[in-house]
């Protein structure tokens, strides 16, 4: 197996040179394309937990997730691996199975492995995750949800939500409802509702309801069938994909059909949308994008750099045939 000394030796530098590289500090950009190459061609693999041991800190960054099931997280989690891997860092994750309890503990475990820094897919922030980040003094970036105090990148959920009740009612749809979830969660419950307002605000001779869900199909299917107990609106704005899915099932379950009697769509761009009959109209965020970001943000304050307070992710409205065109309103 060669060592950082072969590597070095290989190079003509010294052995602090490829240790520097590899730990993320500063060298050349042709030292580094060279560093890269013989690496590359031997199948060098540098010993983490060795590095760890002389390091204050390691290459490696802490995820935090609330679930390994969902299309989102895993998604994101393949944009950080994958923007990691360009900056010789490593990703170990933890997953909390929506356990508050378990996200302050891995918090806390994280920093004792001396991660560089944390990336936590956040559900809710509250007072002890607040002193939690204080006492850990390593770099904490939330994911999908914000808080003044904590370098944040979010999906642009109240402008995703706008340009979705924007599209809905340029179809000439104007008996409207919205399915989404507990306002605790304040990017799904709160911003993306907000936008959808605002638009409905914005257009004349609106009649809009809201209606409020869980996360889960199952969920969503009972919710949507609470929204057609005496309202039936011409078109269904779902807070998420799943919820759009199940929403679409209890409307079949009621006997009308997808789009001819209600138009519905969802949040999120989950492949399985483009796959449903009808295929979902959606507002598709770019996951993987939004990990790629996330990489490039903790590495730059795990390194002392400076970066907003606040970035967003993109989106865009995926049209497909669960809308119909209303030529008058309706």
């Amino acid at each position: 197996m060669k060592t950082i000394a072969d590597i070095a030796k290989l190079a003509g530098v010294a052995k602090s040179t490829v240790s520097r590289y590899l730990n993320g500090g500063s060298v050349s950009e042709q030292m580094k394309k060279r560093l890269e190459a013989i690496i590359e061609e031997t199948g060098y693999t540098p010993n983490t937990f060795a590095q760890s041991l002389k390091a204050k800190k390691t290459n490696m960054i802490g995820t935090i997730v609330p679930g390994l099931d969902s299309y989102e997280t895993s998604q994101i989690l393949t944009g950080i691996d994958n923007e990691l891997r360009k900056w010789n860092s490593h990703m170990l994750v933890s997953n909390t199975n929506q356990n508050l309890a378990r996200e302050l503990e891995l918090i806390y475990r994280l920093a004792k492995q001396k991660v560089a820094g944390i990336i936590l897919l956040a559900t809710e922030i509250t007072e002890a995750h607040l002193q939690a980040f204080q006492e850990i003094a390593i770099p904490v970036l939330l994911v999908g949800q914000q808080h003044e105090e904590v370098h944040s990148l979010v999906h642009n959920d109240e402008e995703a939500g706008y340009a979705i009740g924007k599209y809905i009612i340029e179809q000439g749809h104007r008996r409207l409802a919205f399915l989404g979830v507990s306002e605790q969660n304040i990017a799904i419950g709160i911003n993306r509702k907000e936008g959808f307002k605002r638009a409905v605000r914005e257009a004349n001779g609106c009649e809009v309801h809201f209606f409020e869900t869980g996360f889960t199909m199952k969920e969503a299917a009972e919710g949507a069938l609470a929204v057609f107990e005496g309202y039936f609106p011409s078109a269904l704005i779902c807070a998420t994909d799943d919820i759009a899915i199940g929403a679409v099932k209890a409307a079949y379950k009621k006997g009308m059909h997808v789009p001819a009697n209600i138009s519905v769509t969802g949040f999120g761009g989950y492949s399985i949308t483009e796959m449903m009959n009808p295929a979902l109209t959606t507002v598709k965020l770019h996951f993987i994008e939004a990990g790629e970001k996330a990489a490039r943000h903790i590495i730059k304050l795990a390194n002392g750099e400076d970066i907003p307070k606040l970035i967003y992710s993109g989106f865009e409205i995926i049209a497909r045939e669960s809308v119909d065109k209303r030529f008058a309103p309706g």
